[in-house]
């Protein structure tokens, strides 16, 4: 027979799920982040190049 009450361990699965979802969310975060970082980081060297290419 099914044990009466509450199902076991919801409340630990929920903050688990909860808590992990967190973690995914700052690692796309920080992806993102980077990848804006880089491309500008990139677009300022192309354009420091085209000056150079325009001043000679």
């Amino acid at each position: 027979m099914p044990k009466k009450g509450k199902a076991k361990n919801t409340l630990n699965k929920a903050k688990h799920t909860k808590l992990m979802n967190r973690k995914i969310n700052k690692v796309k975060l920080e992806k993102q982040l980077n990848k804006e970082r880089l491309k500008a980081i990139i677009k300022k060297v192309n354009e420091e190049k085209e000056e150079k290419e325009n001043d000679q």
